[in-house]
């Protein structure tokens, strides 16, 4: 799937628009929240003009993005959205246990009502059936839980980590059913943070991304075997 009609579509509008750091964002954005999907062929041409920058640039932020395992460039034939593999997975999984349970535990501002709002919008994708909206609630939770730090540094690791992770869920794409049992794994997490009992929080988060992480890996090596 070529991204060129998707790219132009939604020109994007910021005064710092010729930075390929800022441009590399935006990138990462869009395939987080799934606006760019694994496979997809990234042109030159139609970014650079909807980003409003350079092609110099633009080749600047995909130095980025290679460097983070985003997207892969392919000799002769151009840049394309990357489809994770099983090590991309373990290491996915090996940042999200390191940051995320601590951030449960010693997060200094943890925004709970933020966290319920979330969770409401996964039960309604849960009950509409609709597999986009609660794996978007899913990666907006785990977001939020990483913002509760007040450390930029880590919120921007995050963000990478979970455009990766787009990447991984559009692999479960025939799994239909794989993001609805985590609507409530969150639902408990939020309840033992209302209790104020956050080191179980940590604890049960632990678990339920071991949990994750062997089911993923568990569907990728289904399909390839």
């Amino acid at each position: 799937m070529d991204a060129t009609s998707t790219t132009a579509a939604r020109p994007a509008k910021a005064p710092h628009a010729h930075s390929g750091v800022w441009a590399a964002d935006e990138l990462r954005r869009r395939i987080a929240e799934g606006e760019l999907l694994p496979g997809d062929k990234l042109s030159e041409q139609a970014l650079a003009e909807s980003l409003g920058l350079s092609r110099n640039t633009l080749r600047e932020s995909f130095t980025l993005l290679n460097s983070e395992l985003i997207i892969t460039r392919i000799p002769n034939r151009g840049v394309f959205v990357a489809s994770p593999d099983a090590d991309d997975v373990r290491e996915i999984y090996a940042v999200r246990r390191t940051i995320e349970p601590a951030c449960l535990a010693w997060g200094p501002e943890l925004d709970l009502e933020a966290l319920e709002r979330i969770i409401a919008q996964a039960r309604a994708g849960l009950a509409a059936g609709d597999v986009a909206r609660m794996a978007s609630a899913n990666q907006d939770f785990h977001k939020q839980l990483v913002r509760s730090s007040h450390s930029a540094l880590l919120q921007e690791l995050m963000g990478r980590v979970l455009a990766r992770m787009r990447l991984v869920f559009h692999a479960m794409s025939d799994a239909p059913d794989f993001h609805s049992h985590y609507v409530e794994r969150n639902a408990t997490l939020l309840a033992l943070l209302r209790d104020g009992k956050r080191m179980e929080a940590a604890e049960t988060l632990r678990s339920y991304l071991d949990t994750a992480e062997a089911e993923l890996l568990s569907h990728i090596h289904q399909r390839s075997s």
